[in-house]
């Protein structure tokens, strides 16, 4: 960690005295919401109740959850900080140009922190998350998330979420735009499969004709035989009889005669 220059040294002296903390967790809050760019914080400190989380605006995370009136001390300290950061430069001393692990084209970020073995810097305005989990640095699009904090559970990035307006999201939900540098195409959507046509049943016959579409007339009965036929005759007429079952019935009929 740099160390505070002797105007830093002083308004921190100043501040722990006006808030009841130590010099050295005022320095460590300083530090924290220098790093949040003025409006985040993410601190460990025993005098902040352990681990905890700040943003400008009134949110507020301890690892000491319970403790309301420990909350408004630490928001209180964190508030006077970031108008202090934002309205003197000599605080801190000029840091040496740094090589930023994330894309360029991303810009200055709005947060920025580490845990265990993955690093985070969040890009509001451009709606990006980049993060570093052993090497391989991922962009993500952050949608319409106001993000407001980051935890990691034991492990790598895959464990990593976030608080926003909807509550704490998996960071694996978020689409991933860049891999090192390479953009990254979503998974095509698979069609369904469609049912396959069924084949055709080839020659199978479009009607079955009655074996005895017409009633066989008592033999010698030219009247009924002749009836008959004309019946015959109306049924090959529909496409109920072929030529050739017509031509035979009518030959058997005939023969009654």
């Amino acid at each position: 960690m740099q160390s505070l220059t002797a105007a830093g040294q002083q308004a921190v002296q100043q501040i722990a005295a006006r808030h009841g903390f130590s010099p050295e967790a005022v320095t460590h809050m300083l530090w924290a919401v220098w790093n949040g760019n003025g409006s985040m914080a993410q601190f460990s400190h025993w005098e902040f109740g352990g681990s905890g989380q700040w943003m400008r605006g009134g949110m507020i995370m301890l690892g000491d959850m319970f403790n309301n009136q420990l909350k408004g001390r630490v928001d209180s300290l964190c508030s006077e900080l970031s108008q202090l950061l934002a309205s003197r430069s000599d605080l801190v001393p000029p840091a040496p140009a740094a090589v930023t692990w994330w894309p360029a084209w991303l810009g200055s970020p709005n947060a920025t922190g580490a845990q265990n073995n993955t690093r985070y810097a969040y890009f509001a305005n451009s709606r990006r998350l980049a993060v570093d989990t052993g090497g391989d640095v991922w962009v993500y699009d952050t949608l319409d998330h106001q993000i407001g904090g980051f935890s990691q559970q034991q492990g790598s990035g895959g464990g990593m979420t976030f608080s926003s307006q909807y509550g704490t999201v998996n960071l694996g939900s978020l689409p991933v735009v860049l891999r090192n540098g390479q953009e990254v195409q979503a998974a095509p959507v698979a069609a369904p499969a469609s049912a396959p046509t069924p084949a055709p049943a080839y020659g199978a016959p479009a009607f079955n004709a009655p074996s005895s579409p017409v009633a066989a007339p008592p033999a010698g009965d030219a009247t009924a035989i002749f009836a008959a036929i004309e019946r015959l005759g109306d049924l090959q007429s529909k496409g109920l009889l072929t030529a050739e079952e017509f031509a035979a019935k009518k030959s058997e009929l005939l023969g009654r005669l």
